[in-house]
């Protein structure tokens, strides 16, 4: 089958955009594109300015129940370690009917955000007292067939997690609570049980995919991040992993192993090109500099990150020393890829007390085209070849209204919000904005669970 969209305007990488562009769309790929040129007949209008699908590159679906609801006074003072508490509980609640119909609502608030790809940290895996299910990969599939539901692709980063943490003299802690449901025991078992979903229809579609991650080396010891680095490798799927998120997390790492969270991730085989290591809050210049000589990359989610009071992660440091950047909502507290992206440059300046860190076209490229990268997805740009994924931002609002083509980069990364998306095209269909809207309905009384 294909298709042609016109484009008012269009991102075709660097600082400018071109006008009144044509994309034709052959089957889900990108075939031409044509600057300058009136409508074809037939084609479809996206008025505004049209970008390459965002890609959210970590998020924890389940965590879009919270929002919200872990800033009252009980929760003051407080931390990411007592926000976790509070994630537990909720974690606690859930099975595959209310998982697969919270992460409807979250994926489909994504799709009209203009997200065409979502990478899905994905460590809720069996029942209260890490019971398995029938089906052991019930809850992961429950988020493939959400994620169908929503029309968006998903990389299902099913994670390892193997102890509740790393005790203050480094100890292993054993999991308890609502952490058994994320336990497989051991990374052979985790390995046996990822392989089986991998090959399951939902894993196996056009818009889905299977990735691995490690939960963090608080939660998972370095035999088994070998482990788990080894069965990414076999198959070339992408590898992600929290890093230094904490300077907890840094310190009881240096006390248990000696080294740093990358140092560990690096002796274990983990840091590839393949690699993401998400937060990266805390890494120091020796870490960034190992980052960048495997290849890794790192994704910044910096609203969460400002909500659990984590730290401003070295953005500009990271890009000096050549380490990809790409952008994800992890908690979804906030659901903008836009808002992700200009906090990147906005915390640096609040760090540095200077302007300028970052273009328009860098943020925009963290959140389009390194973020599909790192998720395993062709797409990111509008070039023939890639998949069809496209976002249209409108220009008539009161954000943007007034925007000028030579400065529609910069407007759209420093003053759109996903309310401006007035369009989201994946693999060169348009997402139909009420089905959407009708997911999302649906949270009111979901939402009683917690």
């Amino acid at each position: 089958m294909s298709s042609t969209y016109w484009c008012e305007w269009a991102w075709l990488g660097g600082e400018q955009v071109a006008a009144a562009v044509a994309i034709r769309v052959e089957g889900e790929r990108i075939a031409a594109v044509t600057p300058g040129v009136a409508a074809p007949p037939g084609a479809v209008a996206l008025p505004g300015i049209t970008l390459p699908g965002l890609a959210n590159g970590h998020s924890h679906a389940f965590h879009r129940a919270l929002r919200g609801r872990t800033h009252g006074r009980g929760d003051r003072p407080g931390s990411f370690w007592t926000w976790r508490d509070r994630m537990y509980e909720l974690a606690g609640r859930l099975d595959p009917d209310t998982y697969h119909a919270l992460a409807r609502a979250a994926f489909a608030e994504m799709a009209l955000a203009g997200v065409t790809a979502v990478g899905e940290f994905h460590y809720l895996h069996h029942a209260a007292g890490g019971r398995p299910y029938e089906d052991p990969n019930a809850m992961g599939a429950a988020l493939l067939a959400a994620a169908a539901d929503a029309g968006i692709r998903i990389t299902l980063l099913d994670t390892c997690y193997l102890h509740g943490g790393l005790g203050a003299d480094g100890s292993e802690v054993p999991v308890r609570g609502a952490q058994r449901r994320f336990s497989d025991g051991t990374a052979g078992r985790w390995a046996e049980r990822v392989s089986a979903l991998a090959g399951t229809p939902w894993a196996r579609t056009s818009r889905a995919r299977v990735g691995a991650a490690v939960h963090s080396v608080r939660a998972v010891d370095p035999a088994g991040i070998e482990v788990v680095a080894g069965w990414a490798a076999e198959r070339g799927a992408p590898l992600h992993v929290h890093v230094s998120e904490q300077k907890q997390e840094n310190e009881a790492c240096l006390a248990r192993y000696g080294g740093t969270p990358a140092e560990v991730l690096d002796r274990a085989g983990a840091l590839t090109e393949h690699t993401t290591a998400v937060h990266g809050t805390h890494l120091g210049a020796a870490d960034r500099a190992l980052l960048a000589a495997r290849g890794t990359a790192v994704c910044f989610c910096p609203t969460t990150e400002r909500d659990l009071a984590d730290g401003i992660g070295p953005a500009a440091a990271l890009r000096d020393a050549g380490v990809p950047l790409c952008l994800g909502t992890d908690s979804n507290a906030v659901v903008d890829l836009f808002e992700e992206a200009r906090a990147a440059e906005l915390d640096e300046r609040l760090a540095t007390g200077t302007r300028g860190h970052f273009t328009g076209a860098e943020l925009l490229t963290a959140a389009t085209e390194a973020g599909m990268r790192a998720l395993g997805w062709p797409a990111g740009r509008i070039e023939p070849g890639r998949l069809a994924d496209l976002v249209t931002v409108g220009l008539d609002g009161v954000r943007l209204a007034g925007t000028r083509p030579e400065h529609a980069v910069d407007a759209v990364v420093f003053a759109a919000t996903a309310a401006d998306v007035t369009h989201t095209v994946v693999g060169g269909d348009v997402l139909d904005p009420s089905r959407l809207s009708a997911a999302l309905e649906e949270l009111s009384s979901l939402l009683k669970i917690n």
